[in-house]
């Protein structure tokens, strides 16, 4: 994606089954540590606002800390996580060093030293980048099984709703942010199950200190998520902590969201890509397991390990840009997904050049588009195969070597045409001076282009506000002077916003939407935008199960291909001489690519949660009486 996207946000969950003396005699005294570190690192594309990280001690006697987090919002934020945490360690390595081969005396005297990790790390969508707004998050209590924390890659759409329901508990919140919203909503109901369980042991005659450990053992993880989830309207992966050791990972019931674990005898983890877990613990990808969607992973003081549901089924809606660009690709399956997505672009691509392979020179735009070229160059190596074929063919008994080997020679052109100078991005974005410097955003290839001739085709891994493309990358792409520049989108045109994860909620900021509207302008169909912002007027204090995305007849008057046109003439600057030419994936060819992450709201508008309704109502609304801000 040429344009940066706020999105996502990791997670890593480690809980160590052993005793502690066993990871020490077996990897060293940091084996946990080192363990998290590599989890979170691994995952640092998915959140670079702001890292957190929470331990806790099991069993720890009574007047000792048994909750250590430490959260950091600073320019390298995993690397502050980790020099803070060691550094701890420095005096005692140097004058004691016979102390780190005793964990034990570790867990008692030192922060980070227990047996139950959890990590975040943030893209923030909403709340800024302080470190109140930063994951982990506590609510804490003198009774150890009331203490909670929490950690998760969400965005809710009913926060309003959950936060009345809060009020109508008897709570009173300060904040509205459905991080707190979803901490109080769980808290409370871990409160109830404390008080159950506390009643019932009481009218059996125990004493208080014998409650406590037997709330621990009878604590009922799944029921208290079940009842806080009740009304959650959202996309999302939560892990937890308990204060007396349990430990959660729950996905919601459209599996908007991804997660996975692993677990053998030594340990127990959860993550928010496979590829983390398979790295970390070097284990084979089938051995890894995605958290199923409306289930918790439980994991018990104890050691117990379970999956159970906690909410009603629903259709599987798994996000398909977490296939197509946020989820790294050294995912097997997603390697594999997004090749298949550059392979199917292909016969768009040769009728938009015409079959002209000899004067055509293909490349593409971020690195992140780069396995997606890959699956286009081996379909257009196959396209070019059968043509050597059918020509070898007609040589018949005039083949000659000379005539073979020139046939054999027929390849499609590949070249590295533009390069990201990240030093200069960095610096530009300091600067007043900004539009002046952004078309040098990239560093072309000079040479590879015959001027007035070629075509270049470039692949992106999508398309959303085309201001990068207008700003910079058309105005470098046209000064090598190609005769016609095409570019390909792996991904469908991007028309509905997001609410679930992504920060694209404001429906002005998108290059498919503006050219529809502009379509309605220039075929004197103005009246739709008017009908729709009346329907979205009159259902604007609907509950969100009856609001409908009126916003799809925008769209409906126009092909795909027509919006295609537009967009190219929206993002081609004055004065550019190589005609322009945009070539977005079918929603057809997606799910082809991609068949078991069918969550596509964002650009057909199939919200799956009656929540998504709402957002895009609210959108169209701040659109057409111009308010900038954001629609949930």
């Amino acid at each position: 994606m040429s344009e940066l996207i706020h999105h996502e946000c990791g997670i890593a969950l480690l809980r160590l089954l052993k005793p502690l003396e066993h990871y020490q005699a077996k990897y060293g005294a940091f084996y946990s540590l080192n363990k998290m570190h590599l989890m979170m690192q691994k995952q640092h594309n998915r959140g670079q606002d702001g890292a957190g990280i929470a331990n806790l001690k099991i069993d720890i006697e009574p007047g000792i800390r048994y909750i250590n987090r430490f959260r950091s919002n600073s320019a390298t934020p995993i690397i502050d996580l980790f020099n803070h945490i060691y550094k701890q360690f420095s005096k005692i390595q140097s004058q004691h060093p016979e102390l780190l081969n005793d964990p034990l005396w570790l867990k008692k005297n030192f922060e980070f030293t227990g047996e139950l990790f959890l990590g975040h790390l943030r893209y923030g969508t909403f709340g800024g980048h302080k470190l109140e707004n930063l994951h982990p998050v506590m609510r804490e209590n003198n009774w150890m099984t009331k203490n909670l924390v929490l950690a998760g890659n969400f965005n809710m759409t009913n926060v309003d709703e959950l936060f009345g329901q809060l009020v109508e508990l008897g709570q009173y919140p300060i904040e509205t942010t459905d991080t707190i919203t979803i901490l109080e909503k769980i808290g409370h109901f871990l409160d109830e199950e404390n008080e159950l369980h506390y009643q019932k042991y009481k009218k059996q005659g125990f004493v208080k200190k014998e409650i406590t450990d037997k709330i621990a053992a009878d604590i009922n993880i799944r029921e208290i998520l079940s009842k806080a989830a009740k009304d959650w309207d959202g996309g999302y992966v939560i892990a937890g902590l308990f204060g007396h050791g349990d430990a959660f990972v729950m996905r919601d019931p459209c599996g908007i969201r991804p997660a996975f674990y692993y677990c053998n005898d030594e340990v127990a983890v959860a993550a928010s890509e496979r590829p983390v877990i398979q790295t970390t613990f070097n284990v084979t990808a089938d051995k890894v397991k995605e958290l199923q969607p409306g289930h918790v992973l439980i994991i018990k003081k104890d050691g117990k390990i379970s999956e159970l549901p906690y909410s009603e089924k629903k259709e599987k809606r798994a996000c398909s840009f977490e296939r197509i660009y946020f989820s790294r690709g050294t995912d097997c399956d997603i390697y594999k997904e997004r090749k298949h997505l550059g392979k199917l672009l292909t016969p768009a691509i040769l009728r938009s050049i015409n079959h002209d392979l000899e004067n055509t020179v293909f490349s593409y735009i971020p690195n992140t588009a780069s396995v997606a070229y890959k699956g286009l160059i081996e379909e257009i190596n196959l396209f070019c195969n059968q043509i050597k074929t059918d020509r070898i063919i007609e040589l018949g008994k005039n083949a000659t070597p000379e005539k073979i080997s020139e046939i054999l020679g027929y390849l499609p052109r590949v070249e590295d045409i533009a390069v990201k100078d990240i030093k200069l991005r960095t610096f530009i974005t300091k600067e007043s001076g900004r539009d002046d410097l952004v078309g040098h955003v990239y560093d072309i290839t000079y040479g590879v282009i015959r001027e007035g001739t070629d075509n270049l085709v470039v692949i992106d891994d999508s398309i959303v506000r085309g201001t990068t493309l207008k700003q910079s990358i058309i105005r470098i792409l046209d000064r090598l002077g190609p005769r016609k520049i095409v570019i390909a989108s792996s991904a469908p045109q991007i028309r509905y916003p997001d609410c679930y994860g992504i920060d694209m909620t404001k429906l002005n900021e998108f290059v498919a939407f503006r050219a529809a509207v502009e379509l309605l302008h220039d075929t004197r169909q103005e009246h739709i935008i008017n009908e729709v912002y009346k329907k979205a007027k009159a259902q604007e204090y609907k509950p969100k199960e009856e609001i409908i995305n009126y916003v799809k007849e925008i769209y409906k008057p126009f092909t795909a291909q027509q919006i295609s046109e537009k967009i190219a003439a929206i993002v081609t600057p004055p004065g550019t001489k190589a005609r322009i030419e945009i070539i977005y994936q079918t929603i057809e060819d997606l799910h082809t690519a991609i068949p078991n992450h069918t969550g596509d709201w964002y650009f057909t508008g199939n919200y799956p949660t009656p929540g998504g309704n709402k957002v895009v109502n609210r959108s169209f609304i701040n659109y057409i009486e111009n308010r900038n801000e954001r629609s949930y």
